[in-house]
């Protein structure tokens, strides 16, 4: 896990690339194209990006009348300010199960220095209870890739792929190819199981190699895509391990937490922990140092699995 890029930085190339091959992907962000990074398909194809400004509930709407015309739009902004147009996602993209991708980027506590009004803690929660929205958390560059193209070519409905801003490292190899609905085991053992999402993922595999040192051995699953969830891995995951700790940039409630614990519940009853933030919001500073002081760290994601032993 040397390489380091922004999942953000790969939405940008991706759109770039794909806006080659297919003529109806039409891109529309609220004021924020450098940072979101959709700058790059706006000056490759002008005349199919379409800056809204500061007014996301319209970006929204407009993105589902394009749809309902045979466009494929992404539309972009910060994670947070995205969540003023919940309204209109619900009503008019999801409602009518239009194929918006809602491509949101600056999310989770590593936002850093701008803030706790800037950083996104509840966005999986409050999307993933919308009928047809599909949410998905990738963990690195090239997972990034792979979800976008995957969405080009699959127009199933309304999707969130959550993206952040700062560089995460590279957990899949290049060969990575993403599966809707579909976990992937990027580590074996059999003493429990960490399910993580987004930049967690990385951390979960850094305390994986420090409980393995201890002689603790645990498979670490990157569970990318929320909703729909990966109900026969997290299955699996119980009757083969019987501890499941999972770890996600995000509040506990209502997160990959939550969904994990509600599959465990109903399938596959086993002890569990949930690391993020504990029902509480963020504050400015660096990523690094707010991942530790709000218990996002490797020791946090290890500490948790030993109290399960």
């Amino acid at each position: 896990m040397t390489e380091k890029a922004a999942t953000r930085d790969a939405y940008g190339a991706a759109l770039e690339e794909m806006g080659a091959k297919y003529e109806e992907i039409v891109v529309l962000d609220a004021d924020l194209s450098e940072s979101t990074r959709t700058s790059r398909f706006a000056k490759k194809y002008p005349a199919r990006f379409f800056q809204m400004g500061i007014s996301e509930q319209d970006m929204v709407c407009t993105a589902a009348g394009l749809a309902s015309a045979g466009k494929l739009p992404f539309a972009s902004s910060f994670a947070i300010f995205a969540s003023r147009a919940w309204e209109q996602i619900r009503n008019m993209v999801c409602r009518a199960n239009l194929n918006v991708n809602l491509c949101l980027t600056h999310a989770g506590i590593t936002v850093g220095a701008d803030g706790s009004s800037a950083q996104a803690l509840e966005d999986i929660a409050i999307m993933r209870a919308l009928p047809h929205m599909r949410v998905l958390v990738p963990s690195d560059d090239i997972e990034t890739t792979q979800i976008i193209k995957y969405l080009v070519t699959h127009r199933d409905g309304p999707v969130y792929v959550r993206l952040g801003r700062s560089k995460v490292p590279r957990v899949n190899a290049e060969k990575y190819r993403f599966r809707a609905a579909r976990a992937t085991k990027l580590r074996s053992g059999g003493d429990a199981t960490i399910i993580a999402c987004g930049l967690m993922v990385s951390i979960a595999l850094e305390a994986a190699e420090m409980l393995a040192g201890d002689g603790v051995e645990v498979t670490v699953l990157n569970m990318s895509s929320i909703k729909p969830i990966d109900v026969d891995a997290i299955v699996e995951a119980s009757r083969a391990t019987g501890r499941i700790v999972t770890a996600e940039e995000h509040n506990i409630i209502g997160g990959l937490g939550g969904a994990v614990a509600e599959v465990l519940a109903e399938h596959a009853p086993c002890p569990m922990r949930r690391i993020g933030t504990r029902d509480t919001f963020g504050e400015s500073g660096a990523p690094d140092e707010l991942l530790k002081k709000y218990g996002l760290s490797k020791d946090n994601i290890a500490g948790a699995v030993r109290s399960l032993m």
